[in-house]
């Protein structure tokens, strides 16, 4: 075995699993490629699993027996919020119905939220002073987003030899632009049909197509893009008007503050106990390093 915390061990299969789910979050964030930071994603792989063995084996200490009935109960909801017990096990992976295995999870989960309440301890009440101060603080986080308003000329193939033919009357037309023509005429001229729109009205980011998007939120504005392409075709677009971001008001946001307050205190509560945990208990790691023997 790789990997025993407190005398539990930790199979390979498992650490792999999540090797695989840590290499993908990265992978997914465009943050990696191939395999050059493997062994950094493997330590990652490990301090989660120790972390959860950690808190599972303190929960089992604290709160060594569960009642039946609070496991029952937190069965139910998740039943019904996955819209029925068919639905939940498919949510879960489990190709039939286990429900001793099942219940066993899901008393693991009633045990360490018990455990994590008594660590937590009472929800703390802030002043309006602390909020406040939170407030102008983390000011960058309660900020509008910002929009633009953009109107564009496309074309796609219909009706074209190639995408040559389309590539070289979007040019042209970006020449007339360029030159002073004016934007709604010229856009009105070269429209497919009358259902075609035009002007997009105000947008903010994630909205539209990221290709779209992309060039239009970089651009400046009444500046002319240049010709690009999409899945829908050929566009030349142009920013007709942008709102940068202004603060919200803290009356409007004034609960969001507090509530990323406490999120702040339970992190830091949590934390702790990790910390703890780690400092206390006796973990082997008997893989051996990259290039060793």
């Amino acid at each position: 075995m790789a990997l025993i915390i407190n005398g539990e061990e930790i199979d390979d299969e498992v650490i792999e699993g999540e090797f695989r789910n840590v290499k993908g979050h990265y992978e997914r964030m465009l943050q990696v490629s191939c395999c050059e930071r493997d062994q950094e994603f493997r330590g990652y792989a490990k301090d989660n699993l120790i972390s959860r063995v950690l808190l599972n084996q303190e929960s089992v200490r604290r709160f060594p027996t569960v009642e039946e009935a609070e496991v029952t109960a937190r069965l139910e909801k998740l039943i019904a919020e996955a819209g029925g017990e068919t639905q939940f096990y498919m949510n879960i992976g489990m190709p039939y119905k286990d429900e001793a295995v099942v219940r066993e999870n899901v008393q693991g989960g009633v045990r360490l939220d018990k455990m994590l309440g008594d660590v937590y301890g009472p929800e703390p009440v802030f002043s309006e002073e602390e909020l406040h101060a939170a407030y102008e603080r983390d000011l960058p986080l309660y900020m509008t987003e910002e929009m633009i308003q953009v109107a564009h000329i496309t074309k796609n193939l219909q009706g074209a030899q190639s995408r040559t033919e389309v590539f070289k009357t979007m040019r042209d037309l970006r020449t007339q632009l360029l030159a002073g023509a004016d934007f709604m005429k010229l856009a009105e001229e070269n429209r497919a049909d009358d259902q075609q729109q035009i002007d997009l009205g105000w947008f903010k980011r994630g909205e539209f197509m990221e290709e779209f998007e992309v060039i239009a939120f970089s651009m400046g504005e009444g500046e002319i893009s240049p010709v690009f392409t999409t899945q829908l075709g050929f566009h030349l677009c142009t920013v007709r008007g942008r709102k940068t971001p202004e603060a919200i008001p803290y009356a409007a946001v004034k609960e969001a503050v507090r509530q990323r307050l406490l999120e702040a205190h339970k992190d830091a509560k949590f934390n702790e106990l990790i910390a703890k945990l780690k400092s206390e208990a006796k973990i082997e790691d008997t893989e051996p390093e990259e290039g060793g023997h």
